[in-house]
């Protein structure tokens, strides 16, 4: 049996803050950090040890597996670091108070932006200051490759390769894979996992903190997969 465990980070100070954070790297909270010991305590608990690790580029996901891998004594076990997992971007939005946005163009069309499937709110310019090819740990990447804003479509498009190409290898490898990473990305993965719909994937909330498991075959086909 092969086992993914999926971790959303801990609290970050923009989810405690209600702003929509998307690339922007911000740090965990107290209690982000704590709810990235009890993942770590609660996998170590029911006998979980991960041999393999992944994570995005963003320091909230990175942290929380350092905390969480601390806390199993793995920090040795190794890691991929792979932008592709970096939770999905929100655009002109990034930065700003959701509730706040909100009054500014509608509930409605918040809403629409942030759990539509295919509507990517509005995008940066590339003069904006948080445009991500401003930021070295992403100057090898092309043009191309770097978001100016994306839908929950494009950002499971985005993790696929991600999972058939860096993923997948390691678990024909290693029995146990733990991602720590974003509440959209790892929403793609789950997708991928579980074979859901457009409109199964918008209903799925993943809390922070709490490991997800994932109970697979040899071909990958879940078996089981529940909350710890």
């Amino acid at each position: 049996m092969k086992r993914i465990v999926l971790l959303r980070h801990g609290q970050s100070q923009w989810n405690l803050e209600n702003r929509f954070t998307g690339w922007t790297d911000v740090e965990l909270t107290d209690k982000g950090r704590e709810e990235a010991r009890n993942a770590g305590k609660k996998l170590r608990e029911a006998g979980i040890m991960p041999q393999f690790f992944f994570t995005s580029y963003l320091k909230r996901a990175i942290h929380t597996l350092q905390i969480a891998a601390d806390e199993l004594d793995l920090a040795w076990v190794p890691v991929i670091k792979d932008w592709h997992l970096n939770e999905r971007h929100y655009g002109a939005l990034q930065g700003l108070n959701k509730a706040e946005t909100a009054k500014e163009y509608g509930e409605e069309q918040v809403h629409i932006w942030r759990r539509s499937y295919a509507t990517a709110p509005p995008p940066l310019t590339l003069d904006d200051p948080r445009y991500p090819g401003n930021e070295e740990r992403y100057s090898t990447l092309a043009y191309e490759e770097l978001p100016l804003t994306e839908s929950l479509k494009d950002t499971i498009e985005r993790v696929n390769p991600c999972w058939e190409e860096r993923i997948t290898p390691k678990l024909h490898l290693y029995n146990t894979v733990l991602v720590a990473a974003h509440g959209n990305s790892l929403r793609a993965l789950a997708m991928m996992l579980l074979h859901l719909t457009p409109d199964e994937i918008m209903k799925v909330e993943i809390p922070t903190g709490a490991p997800w498991i994932f109970e697979l075959d040899d071909r990958f086909s879940v078996l089981k997969e529940y909350y710890i």
